[in-house]
């Protein structure tokens, strides 16, 4: 039991863990937080996708569909062993499965037959879905195995969780097959021997501040926790011109309160029209997010 890791946290863990990451648009903060609780967190649970091609799984992961909007995962494991990262916090992958499951990996004990759907899974698991087409013959290669190994190994190693922590969905969900073309039982041996050997050196700590994301990321309709980080920022300053706020989305209040700010730095006319430039948004020191 454990509260989730942050965006920053789970990056340096999978590049400490050799992982070879691709980070996917707004990933840090796209999720399902408004329908439920994220947290606390028990294990690693992993997917297949039913897919073939890599930007096409990323896509859908990432967007999910009609009936099922994304993120549909935490991270995709494509066929060369990368991992796309597609969001963070809760994401529709795991659905309802089985308490007694929830149970034994939280005591990290043997796993019971998942004979029910009365427990949240969104909730509880990180969820990782793999580039296979699910059907017993689409092969598993090894730079793929060995990145699901590597995945499932940095997460356990931030909690410090034992192999028992990671999970299929076949055994959480009744009715699921998935990850069909290799056991659960060799992936978690595998990820037990990893965590057995020596840890990885410490990574470096992730920057304190927010990079700057560019001129065009502030935009009607761009919703982010960085805007919020940014805002509390300026309100600190003395150039907070909110009535309510500020909030997620950047909106003409963000401009004017930012448009105060780059007036205290000096700036005047059109280079105080309130959209952040590099010089000005690095000396604001928004903290990272």
């Amino acid at each position: 039991m454990a509260t989730p890791i942050t965006a920053a946290q789970l990056l340096a863990a999978l590049r400490a863990e050799g992982v070879k990451v691709v980070e996917v648009g707004d990933w840090r903060t796209h999720n399902r937080n408004h329908k439920g609780l994220w947290g606390p967190v028990h294990g690693v649970m992993i997917h297949h996708t039913v897919t073939r091609g890599t930007a096409a799984t990323v896509r859908l992961c990432r967007d999910g569909h009609s009936s099922l909007p994304g993120p549909l995962c935490h991270g995709v494991i494509a066929k060369d062993g990368t991992v796309h990262l597609v969001g963070w916090g809760r994401a529709n992958h795991a659905g309802l499965g089985d308490g007694d499951v929830l149970r034994a990996v939280t005591a990290e004990a043997a796993l019971p037959p998942d004979n029910q759907a009365d427990t949240d899974g969104n909730r509880h698991f990180y969820g990782f879905e793999c580039e296979n087409l699910g059907d017993g013959r689409d092969p598993w290669p090894a730079a793929q195995l060995e990145a699901i190994e590597r995945v499932a190994a940095a997460i356990c190693r931030a909690h410090d969780w034992g192999a028992r922590s990671v999970i299929g969905h076949l055994e959480w969900q009744p009715g699921k097959v998935d990850p069909r073309g290799f056991t659960m039982a060799s992936m978690r041996a595998r990820v037990g021997e990893r965590l057995a050997a020596p840890k990885p050196p410490a990574p470096k700590p992730p920057a304190k501040f927010e990079p700057f994301p560019g001129a065009a990321y502030f935009a009607a309709g761009r919703r982010s926790a960085v805007i919020t980080a940014m805002g509390k920022r300026l309100v600190t300053e003395g150039c907070g011109r909110y009535q309510v706020g500020p909030g997620l989305a950047w909106t003409d209040a963000d401009r004017k309160s930012y448009s105060a700010w780059q007036r205290k730095l000096g700036y005047s006319g059109s280079d105080a029209d309130g959209i952040p430039g590099k010089t000005s948004w690095d000396r604001l020191k928004v903290p990272n997010v």
